[in-house]
């Protein structure tokens, strides 16, 4: 089977699951099936946005995001459910499982989609066969649909996943690109978003073909570095390695809240942000990190998002100081109007084992008493190994409710640790 595999260069699989949450639901209760189903948040809470919708439901005008109520007077028939996530979780799990029988280069890019490098992978078939064997074990052992996108780099394949759903397989190679990726429009394009895209437009970048053929500095100028990357994307250029160990690594923790109702009331305000920090900072001691970098978002009555980020000298980690100095951000950015909702972000994350405090005339000395202690425990962990002995602060028991707290839409890569495939 070389022969259908390159001399040189990879072959990357992603797959991607179909209506994820939704689908998972159908198959727990095959009752659901062929009906319009959707995952959203509660209404009353004004949490109620669709996270998901099944296919049935897409065909009424049910969208991602779409709020509930709009996504009821457009489909009356529609039954939502709550989001699930142990249920998704396991569902994921046994999906990853799947894909390692395969190939041991896979990695998780979210809870219902990854990439499989097959390079070197010939003794098991063609890549169309691996493809289409991957898509029916999943469906059959899980009762779920995907689809997979097959090329030569991982831009490619998630364009490719994305060309045919549900239950596709499509093939995307370079020399494909001017009659299939092209003459798409440039919002389109995988990377790119709408505010982006109205930046383009505003410099005559219309379709992906007009930004492969952009000029770069004109490019770089609007929307910097990285309109040079997405110039390479549009012509197919991809280096990117699948990195089966990307779901360890992370960039930041963050949780947000909507309100039960628009608050102006500052101390109100303040107490959402206490119980915000109080979740970061409980996820960041389960993650043994500290953070260089704290946003804080702040949404308004008339769905605009301002965030305003403070980038520090010292790393923190402490409930207590990630309540203080977002609240500091918090006042700084807010105008004194009613607050929908409240987030906190702790960025530019570092692991506890490697951060280098930069020493102040304030808390030298108080380092200094301490120095003792942390050089005996340095010595227990050289000898007996790092999880020996740590502070009592980093010893979390995480209760299940606390570990599902997050936007609904995001991917914590947690669950994935600790396991072996």
């Amino acid at each position: 089977m070389k022969e259908f595999y390159p001399k040189k260069g990879r072959v990357i699989l992603h797959v991607d699951m179909n209506s994820f949450y939704a689908s998972v639901e159908m198959a727990y209760n095959p009752q659901l099936k062929g009906k319009p189903l959707a995952i959203a948040g509660n209404e009353k809470e004004r949490r109620g946005i669709i996270v998901t919708c099944s296919y049935e439901a897409r065909k009424f005008g049910v969208k991602t995001t779409m709020p509930l109520w709009e996504a009821k007077k457009k489909c009356p028939d529609l039954i939502v459910l709550p989001p699930n996530f142990d249920r998704y979780r396991t569902a994921s799990l046994a999906m990853f499982q799947i894909l390692h029988e395969f190939s041991d280069i896979v990695e998780p890019v979210s809870i219902d989609e990854g990439y499989v490098d097959i390079t070197n992978c010939h003794e098991l078939g063609t890549p169309i066969y691996i493809a289409k064997t991957i898509q029916k074990r999943i469906y059959e052992r899980l009762d779920l649909p995907c689809s997979i996108g097959i090329a030569p780099n991982k831009f490619l394949a998630k364009t490719a996943s994305d060309l045919k759903k549900p239950m596709g397989i499509t093939i995307l190679r370079k020399r494909d690109i001017p009659q299939i990726l092209w003459p798409m429009e440039v919002e389109e394009m995988h990377g790119i978003g709408k505010k982006t895209g109205e930046k383009l437009r505003a410099i005559g970048i219309q379709t992906i073909q007009d930004l492969a053929m952009a000029q770069s500095i004109p490019l770089k100028a609007t929307i910097g570095i990285n309109g040079i990357r997405l110039k390479e994307r549009a012509n197919g250029e991809d280096n990117r390695a699948v990195d089966p160990e990307a779901a360890n690594e992370f960039k930041s923790i963050g949780n947000s809240t909507t309100l039960p109702r628009d608050v102006k009331n500052q101390q109100e305000l303040f107490q959402v942000l206490e119980t915000l920090a109080n979740k970061v900072a409980t996820r960041m001691k389960r993650k043994h990190v500290h953070a260089n970098h704290v946003t804080v978002t702040i949404r308004y009555g008339n769905r605009k998002n301002y965030s305003k980020s403070k980038k520090l000298a010292n790393p923190i980690k402490t409930e207590e100081e990630i309540h203080q100095l977002s609240k500091e951000i918090f006042i700084s950015a807010w105008d004194g109007n009613p607050v929908r909702l409240l987030g906190i972000t702790a960025g530019d994350l570092i692991d506890n084992n490697i951060v280098v405090k930069q020493l102040d005339l304030f808390s030298f000395e108080k380092d200094a008493e301490k120095e003792p202690l942390w050089t005996a425990i340095d010595k227990l962990k050289e000898k007996y190994g790092s999880s020996i002995i740590e502070p009592a602060s980093e010893r979390n028991n995480i209760s299940k409710k606390e570990e599902n707290i997050g936007t609904l839409t995001s991917f914590n890569k947690d669950f994935l640790q600790g396991k072996k495939f």
